[in-house]
């Protein structure tokens, strides 16, 4: 059972815990993360949803997501995140999420880097990846067209390409 934390409205921790898949009372929320990691070409990592996952299987989403569990923060839980999904060690110290959206369910913080990353080298969690790419943002435009893409706003899409590189640290 994966357990999160608690958040109000304005994401003071209420201090109580849940299950990450119940239903959560009114004022309650949660945390998620999504992580957008770029290739110095401009080009977004993506990862095609495996087709176990219950909620939007087989679609392409950005680098990296999940659920932040109980006890961490945005950015441990984005970290955990792409070690589990990706099987890398990515360094996000001193580093705060490029935006955060808000859901029905609670908030979402986008962390935009840039890494040239080998797509060879990455260990995918077969549970939640069946395979990564890079693209373009017209790529990214043309599969969300499609219906290959979960189904972000095209706007919001465009705001990560051009996010990339104001929030982050130097390529390492």
């Amino acid at each position: 059972m994966e357990l999160v934390d608690l958040y109000d409205e304005n994401r003071v921790p209420l201090g109580r815990v849940a299950e990450r898949h119940a239903k959560k009372g009114q004022g309650e929320y949660r945390m998620v993360v999504h992580v957008c990691i770029f290739n110095s070409l401009g080009q977004l990592l993506i990862q095609r949803r495996s087709p176990e996952k219950t909620v939007w299987p087989e679609l392409w989403d950005v680098s990296v997501g999940g659920g932040v569990d109980a006890g961490e923060t945005s950015r441990q839980g984005a970290v955990r995140e792409v070690s589990e999904e990706l099987g890398y060690d990515l360094d996000l110290t001193g580093l705060r999420p490029a935006v955060t959206v808000n859901f029905e369910g609670g908030f979402d913080d986008f962390f935009v880097v840039t890494r040239d990353l080998d797509l060879q080298g990455l260990r995918l969690q077969k549970e939640e990846v069946s395979d990564v790419r890079w693209v373009t943002l017209e790529e990214s435009l043309d599969m969300l067209d499609r219906g290959e893409f979960i189904p972000y706003p095209p706007s919001f899409l465009q705001f990560l390409f051009e996010a990339r590189g104001s929030f982050d640290f130097p390529t390492k």
